[in-house]
């Protein structure tokens, strides 16, 4: 199972109204305060919500589930948000609208399964060979393209790394060229690449640019101390959905029929239980070896009255 190549598919659309939440804005005693974390009044259920936190946190509330009541625009969305925020900030939160479990593609319980999934996070530790640094030079150096004509392929790329105690300068192959482009990586940027696999992780911008504008989205970071190339402890976040849908993918090979099939493949496949219980064992000895933690997430089904009693008595059993 390649960790590396998977990514998340995290659905962004229904939340992103509430990106400014960071939690359910309580004192230590409880109390919800009238504004803070995002939120502004709906106190009393803010002050349920974190007796919800509590007992998840003590282990009394899994698989359980709350039932947030109320008209439009007050806050269901938002409070459910908050829960998960409150769990802490990489805790998985996955939305759904009940009347996304009828379709005509896929079965009822098939769609709450991938959702359960998307709700069940995996937090990886590996210690791994990187080069991190910021980035000082990058070069692409092109040749001749083989294949004749006035075209030009890059032969490999020149990249030079900085770090507190020192730099170096890389020659790196063209495919890493094709990372460095889609993680889209510039001089001053801090990065580290895997030694294995190859793999580019852009961090942010470098502190040194941080007055570079007044108004600024980009996240800057301090320059790495240490060595360029050293042993990291690589954290990442994944949930057992993504895990699914990034093995769940043909692994064809570059022929004309398996990249057609590929292309004429429908967009709702439906992930088999023999894969999930393949990926089940993988993850319990990840688990067992002490490589990963699981990290249980936070479920939001909106308008949960369009769900019928087949989809209640399959949520209940779960």
């Amino acid at each position: 199972m390649k960790v590396e190549e998977v990514k998340s598919t995290v659905k962004t659309q229904r939340i992103s109204a509430h990106s400014h939440i960071k939690g359910l804005g309580l004192d230590e005693n409880g109390f919800a305060i009238q504004s803070a974390a995002g939120l502004v009044g709906q106190e009393q259920a803010r002050e349920a919500a974190g007796v919800v936190v509590d007992m998840i946190r003590s282990k009394k509330m899994a698989g359980r589930a709350v039932l947030l009541a109320g008209p439009p625009g007050t806050g269901k969305t938002a409070i459910a948000l908050a829960i998960a925020q409150e769990l802490g900030t990489k805790v998985p939160f996955c939305p759904m609208v009940g009347s996304e479990v009828y379709s005509t593609e896929i079965k009822k319980t098939e769609v709450l399964m991938e959702n359960f999934r998307r709700a069940i996070g995996l937090r990886i530790r590996e210690t791994k060979e990187v080069y991190e640094g910021e980035v000082s030079e990058l070069t692409p150096v092109e040749t001749e393209s083989p294949a004749g004509g006035y075209g030009k392929t890059v032969s490999h790329v020149i990249i030079g790394l900085r770090t507190a105690k020192g730099s170096k300068q890389l020659k790196l192959d063209p495919s890493i060229y094709e990372a460095l482009q889609k993680e889209k990586v510039e001089v001053g940027d801090v990065i580290y690449i895997e030694a294995t696999s190859g793999a580019v992780k852009r961090q942010g911008r470098s502190d040194a640019y941080a007055t570079e504008f007044d108004l600024e989205a980009e996240e800057y970071v301090p320059l790495p101390k240490g060595d360029v190339h050293k042993k990291k402890e690589v954290v990442q976040d994944v949930t057992l959905h993504d895990l699914d849908a990034a093995n769940a993918k043909p692994q064809g090979g570059q022929d004309v029929l398996s990249m057609m099939g590929q292309l004429l493949k429908p967009k709702k496949t439906e992930i088999t239980d023999k894969l999930r219980r393949e990926i089940n064992k993988v993850v319990d000895k990840y688990i067992d070896q002490g490589i990963a933690e699981l990290v249980p997430g936070v479920l939001f089904i909106d308008e949960v009255h369009m769900l019928d009693i087949e989809t209640f008595t399959y949520l209940h059993r779960a």
